[in-house]
This record gives structure tokens, sequence and C-alpha cells, in this order.
């Protein structure tokens, strides 16, 4: 069986005692799907089910429920072992890219100064050729990059950061810094969904169940044509994910309560949600300033290099020297001239994609924001829908006093206890009137 990792992971943000409207809002998933995995949960870890008299069902899991389900099933364990050995492999993967910068300009450099004492020992050394050669050595010389620089540079960003502020993470090293100028580091908007669902549910939830439309739109992208509008069908997928159910005011105006995310397990103040679903612009690279010219530098050496090193090797006077490590250099030339190209070239095409990205990002926020700001604005239609709505609006909290029933204790134990408190309600009520 094949548990969510969502549901565990909102069950314990949640401090374990949860009601499947509570998962579904953290998780943002489906209502129902969130019911049914607790259910599965529930049975593998040990949990409890508690009824409370109006038929409402919590679920109540032990502090050690992870553990139990790591002793039990396999793929916990070897999940568990594998997001450890990533983290390894995926900072091997980043710093290789700095390191294969470094080793290839190195390699160019020594394969460089190897040809061009192979052509002096293939000439006469008289006045002439000695001149003619001593140009090379400036070029080496200038080639040649000055490592400690890079690394101040990369000291003294690092110290200005922390001077700003002492509690910001470690900054990235250079060679990392190298993977980021080439790659980026990752689509700030990969949980793009699930921040969406989430608010949503959070949303419906602070309103304690009933909301109208225009408090879901600031949070939606296309709403589709204007039919669809009036009609509100971009509803129907919220409806479907939380159990929701429309209702018709008087006038004819659409509200929405969700029965289910009316159920809590615990009190609770309403959650701070921002006023419409912002979409997080992408950066070029999270690496300083200063190692990202470090690495454009060192890229433009790397480069330069491999195409005065391509030069030298169609030179006739080293046709009998390329055996050995010039030979080896001669048949990974072509990958040394690629790397060099593409290190230049990707993120110059990454720049330009992550602009074209970006404005795209920024239209998409201004129209949520413009749906955000009619709600602030509220016409008087707006106020009707949003005061019909809160007939609707309600909050039940399943409580240790209002339970029915518990798998936690023996059933025969729970009817001796209801019974008890039964009579108890009973004589208070015949005290008082009497």
């Amino acid at each position: 069986m094949t548990l969510n990792p969502s549901i565990i992971n909102a069950v314990e943000k949640l401090g374990r005692r949860v009601t499947s409207g509570d998962v579904a809002t953290q998780a943002g998933i489906d209502v129902n799907i969130a019911q049914r995995e607790l259910l599965a949960l529930a049975s593998e870890a040990g949990g409890h089910l508690q009824v409370a008299q109006s038929g409402d069902i919590a679920f109540e899991f032990p502090s050690n429920f992870r553990a139990i389900l790591r002793n039990k099933y396999w793929r916990l364990k070897l999940q568990d072992g594998w997001e450890k050995i990533w983290k390894v492999l995926f900072y091997l993967i980043r710093i290789s890219f700095g390191i294969i910068l470094i080793v290839s300009i190195l390699l160019i450099i020594v394969a460089i100064i190897a040809i061009l004492i192979a052509i002096n020992s293939s000439q006469d050394n008289d006045s002439s050729g000695g001149n003619r050669n001593s140009g090379g050595w400036f070029w080496i010389a200038w080639l040649m990059p000055d490592f400690r620089w890079f690394s101040t540079v990369d000291n003294n960003n690092y110290q200005r950061q922390n001077a700003k502020s002492s509690d910001k993470k470690k900054q990235m090293n250079f060679l990392e810094s190298v993977f980021s100028f080439i790659f980026g580091d990752g689509n700030p908007n990969y949980n793009l969904e699930e921040r969406r669902w989430q608010t949503i549910g959070t949303v419906i939830k602070n309103q304690k169940g009933a909301i109208i439309a225009e408090q879901i739109t600031p949070y939606l992208d296309e709403i589709g044509s204007s039919v669809a509008q009036e009609y509100e069908d971009y509803m129907l997928p919220i409806l479907t994910r939380f159990d929701g159910k429309p209702e018709v005011s008087p006038e004819g105006q659409l509200v929405y309560h969700f029965p289910e995310l009316q159920i809590t397990a615990k009190k609770s103040e309403p959650q701070p949600v921002s006023d419409y679903l912002k979409e997080r612009s992408w950066r070029f690279s999270l690496a300083s300033s200063g190692q990202v010219l470090g690495a454009i530098g060192l890229g433009s050496v790397n480069l330069i290099g491999a195409l005065m090193l391509g030069s030298l090797l169609k030179t006739p006077e080293i046709a009998g020297y390329l055996t050995g490590f010039l030979g080896f250099i001669n048949i990974i030339y072509p990958i040394l001239l690629v790397y060099g190209i593409g290190f230049l070239t990707i993120p110059m095409i990454r720049y330009f994609w992550i602009q074209w990205k970006n404005q795209k990002i920024d239209n998409r926020n201004i129209m949520r924001e413009k749906r955000a700001n009619i709600l602030v604005e509220g016409d008087s239609i707006l106020k009707k829908k949003l005061n019909y709505a809160r007939q609707f609006a309600k909050k039940t909290v399943i409580t240790e006093a209002n339970l029915a029933y518990t798998t936690e204790t023996d059933l025969l134990e729970q009817e001796i206890q209801n019974s008890d408190q039964i009579d108890a309600e009973w004589q208070n009520r015949l005290d008082q009137s009497e």
C-alpha cells in the first residue's frame, strides 16, 4: 500500500489531531481523497477515530506515528535514505561544473605551453625565431587567471552579506555559483499549484466555510470567457475539490458553502493569507554579483584559450608531437570547445528567456491584483452577496467534551460513561425544575 506523503506531512504540521477538512486545506488536496487517505493512515499508523455527537469525525495519531510507518514500510525507509544520498549527489553535481571549468582552463594552458615548446624545439634557435615565439608566452601569462582574485571577491561579498544580516543562510561557494550561473537555481514557482489550493482552502476556512466567487478569483489564473465568468464556471473545480455546495440568494446571486471545511479538530484563529496569489519572479542566479562576474571571467578565459588552442593544434610544426598528452588534448579538443561555447551561450539564452518569462508572470500578478481590488472596493451587489454568504457560515470544533465515540477506549466502557453523563444531565434538569 502506498501512503500519500502530503497527508503525512499535513498531519504532522496540524499537531496530529485533524479532520479531513483540516488536511484538505493544509495539503491543498481533494477533501474526499483526504478522508480516504486519513482512514488508511489511521489503520496503518495506529491512529484513532473520534466521532462527535453531531456525527462529525476527527482523527488522532500517536506522536511516533511516522516511526511506526517507517518500521512497517521499507519504501519509507528507502525514501528517507535516498533523500540523504540525493543531497550529497546533487551537491557533487553542482560543484562538478566549477571543477570541470578549472580543469578545462588548466588543460588548455598546459597544452598551449607544451605546443609552444614543441614549436620552439622544431625551429632553428636564431634570434628571429626567438622574437617570433615570444608573443606566445605573453598570451599564456594573460590567459593564466589569478584564482586568488576570485577568492577575494567571494570572501568580500560573503562578509558584506553577513554584515547586513547575521541570520542569513551561508552564501554558496564559488564552485556552486558556477552551476548557478549556467543553469540557474530552479523554478521559484515549483509548488505554485500547491500554494494556490492551500490558500483557497485557507480563505474558505477563514470565512467559516461560506464564500462568494469574488473572494476566490484573486487566486486563479484564467477564469474563462465573459459567459463563463457570468455563470461562475471557474468555481466548479473548487466545489469538486472541497466538496462545496452552491446556494442561490433571493436576488439570484450565487454563494458557496463547504460543510467539510467548517469542521475542525481544534480551535484556531483565522490564518493570514495574501490578497492575491503572487507568483515569484525568476532570478538569473542566486550567486553574488562578484561570483557571477568571476564565472563570466573564467568562462571567457576558457573560451579564448580553447580558440587559441585550436589554432595551435593546426600548426604543421607539431604534427609529429600529437602523441601522449598532446594527442589526448587533440582528441578531446571538440569537447573543450563545445564546453567553452556552451558555458557562455547557455546563460545568455537563459537571461533573455527569464525576461520573457517574468513579463508573463508580472501580467498575471497584475491581473490577480486587480481582482483583489474589486473585492476591496465592493459595490452594493457584492455586499449583498457577502451578507447572504454569512448566513451559511459556521464553525464546528470537535473537542473531547462533545465526543460520542472514540476507538481509543472500549465500546462498553464508553457506553457506560455516556449513560452516566445522560443520567447526570437529567438529574441536573430535575434539580433545576424543583
